[in-house]
């Protein structure tokens, strides 16, 4: 059991670093940011908070190509 503990908790920094590494938020530290400062508020869905970045880096509907 602990080696699995270790390797969830590895997967997880992978993860993160990761996104960082690509520009993208972490969706564990929002998860964190929401239940410390915004207890009563659902937080989005992993989907949702990646959709999202996504838009807010690439633009929502627009083409940047050409």
């Amino acid at each position: 059991m602990q080696i699995l503990s270790k390797i969830a908790i590895f997967y997880k920094k992978i993860d993160r670093f990761s996104h960082l590494l690509v520009g993208m938020p972490s969706y564990d530290k929002y998860v964190e940011y929401m239940q410390k400062f915004h207890p009563n508020e659902t937080p989005q869905t992993q989907r949702e908070f990646f959709k999202e970045a996504l838009e807010k880096k690439y633009g929502a509907g627009s083409s940047k190509c050409c």
